[in-house]
């Protein structure tokens, strides 16, 4: 018998604004008209501008020691932006990482959460009512199976209209927790969008160190799941790609995977020092594709955009990141009870006296409580 080709397939790359703000309408255009009606590209610059004010406050918290370690989204903004955009609010399950705060915040978390959570204080884990996100992960890779077992149960409820949405990085692909996700959401058939941000960067070691394939977009064909690598930088491209991987996702029940090809402009994270492993000349490089910039042209050459618009907007971002910082940081005094109260349903007495005097002096006094039996009778 001869031998034969068993498996072809190849991987698209999208992108549909380039650096300097031009797009391509054979690409960007439906029915006569750009994919993003101008007041919608003004909404998603805004709203990436916003992200960045964040970012920058964040930072400085972090330096002056009223704020934790926190990883900044700068220059991934539009990854975040394009894909929130296409997806349904409060319809959709949005399942981030820690880079999707403006994904996030478009889905309804309040900004200040997202900083309660980075201070080290657990009620910005609280999700309101009605947004459909789970809490920022920190574990590589672990929330993406979440991720399956919600869009699983969008499929067995017979709710055939929600899909969801995860992040992660490239690095977090190396990990055993996104193949276990994968093939579950491939072989249960679930509505579900991975969506990888690749920074080129696993913290501190670079993506042809950390893996030998040259798309991240690839590892999906194993699963045979359909992939698309797109502009991260673009906000026209990540929101189409998104748009149609939700799509397909709600009209056949099935993942989809997109790569989005990106760069983060500051450290991994505060306690990083990106110039330890990382050369200006690439760093410089990647600052020219900006989302921000870019998209920024694209708005001046419709002339919907001008300096005086742009001050306006700075000025609003500082004021909307201030009154943030100050909700974050004015909330009132955790209570001791909470430890008691948001762990168990119901306290016996012994839980009652300890949250009453927070002391377990009573585990002492009752060697049954906390196993010890055996050794108290043989004492």
């Amino acid at each position: 018998m001869p031998r034969t080709t068993v498996y072809k397939a190849s991987i698209d790359y999208l992108q549909i604004l380039d650096e300097d703000g031009v797009l391509d309408e054979s690409l960007g255009m439906e029915d006569g008209r750009p994919i993003l009606s101008d007041e919608q590209v003004m909404y998603l610059y805004e709203q990436m501008w916003i992200g960045r004010e964040l970012d920058e406050i964040a930072f400085k918290l972090q330096r002056s020691g009223r704020m934790g370690t926190y990883p900044q989204n700068k220059g991934q903004e539009a990854n975040g932006a394009g894909s929130g955009f296409a997806m349904k609010k409060g319809v959709d399950y949005i399942v981030p990482a820690y880079r999707e705060n403006i994904t996030m915040h478009m889905h309804g978390l309040p900004y200040h959460y997202i900083l309660l959570h980075w201070m080290g204080d657990e009620r910005g884990n609280k999700i309101p009512e009605g947004v459909l996100t789970t809490p920022i992960s920190v574990p590589i890779g672990t929330h993406m199976l979440h991720a399956v077992g919600i869009a699983w149960s969008f499929k067995l409820r017979g709710e055939r209209e929600r899909c969801v949405i995860t992040y992660f990085g490239d690095g977090a692909t190396s990990e055993g927790d996104f193949h276990g996700a994968m093939n579950f959401a491939s072989t249960l058939s679930v509505p579900l969008i991975f969506y990888c941000q690749n920074n080129q960067w696993a913290i501190s070691v670079p993506h042809e160190q950390q893996m030998n394939s040259p798309t991240v977009a690839q590892k999906a064909l194993a699963y045979e799941m359909p992939t698309i690598q797109v502009d991260g930088n673009d906000v026209f491209a990540v929101y189409k790609a998104t748009r149609d991987a939700r799509a397909h996702c709600v009209e056949n029940c099935a993942p989809y995977f997109i790569e989005g090809v990106t760069y983060r402009l500051g450290d991994h994270t505060t306690a990083d020092d990106a110039r330890r492993y990382r050369s200006e000349e690439e760093v410089a490089q990647w600052a020219a594709k900006d989302p921000l910039i870019r998209t920024r042209k694209y708005l001046e050459s419709r002339e919907v955009w001008s300096d005086e618009r742009q001050l306006e907007l700075e000025g609003r971002a500082k004021k909307i990141v201030q009154e943030i910082v100050a909700a974050a940081e004015g909330i009132e005094p955790p209570v001791s009870d909470d430890m008691f109260v948001h762990m168990f349903a119901e306290l016996d007495d012994d839980l009652r006296r300890q949250c009453e005097t927070l002391r377990t002096s009573s585990i002492g006094q009752n060697p049954d409580q906390a196993g010890l039996k055996a050794e108290h009778q043989n004492a």
